[in-house]
């Protein structure tokens, strides 16, 4: 079976982050959306309302599943039997990070990483902007999934 996973902190879950995921799910039998944990970074959503968003948005893909972790992304592949990463790319400026990852990656655990071209109108898209966005009153119901705008309405307290 061929595995991947699509790992972020999903602060919120946004369409750029569902296009690659939808993608990916047509390239593999099984993908994870790996909710990770980062202490360093205090987040909007919660780690539980963001694995709900995730798992709401993607009910479409039967192939994809949610989980979470904390911890060395690699670490949770070889513990699922993991083969490849799948990481979006928005625009150049993604790639030197992603590459110095994808090349860890491979070094640390043998896990390739796939690097996927956003479709170009999403290439702006990040869940900072969003959360920005939203927090100002702003319209992202055309950034986000369904769910995951009414939960910033909640949080903006219905603005």
């Amino acid at each position: 079976m061929r595995k991947a996973v699509c790992p972020g902190s999903f602060d919120p879950i946004t369409n750029g982050h569902l296009d690659v995921i939808e993608r990916a799910s047509g390239l593999f039998d099984e993908v994870t959306i790996a909710v990770l944990v980062n202490s360093s970074k205090s987040g909007l959503f919660t780690i539980e309302e963001r694995i709900k968003m995730a798992k709401d948005a993607s009910t479409h893909l039967p192939n994809v599943k949610v989980d979470t972790w904390s911890g060395l992304l690699v670490d949770y592949c070889k513990s699922h039997d993991i083969r490849a990463i799948v990481k979006g790319l928005r625009a150049v400026s993604d790639f030197d990070y992603e590459l110095q990852m994808a090349q860890m990656n491979l070094q640390l655990k043998g896990v390739d990483t796939l690097l996927m071209a956003t479709k170009p109108a999403y290439s702006f898209l990040s869940s900072s902007l969003v959360r920005e966005i939203a927090r100002y009153g702003g319209d992202v119901s055309a950034l986000v999934p369904t769910g995951v705008l009414n939960a910033l309405q909640e949080k903006a307290g219905g603005k």
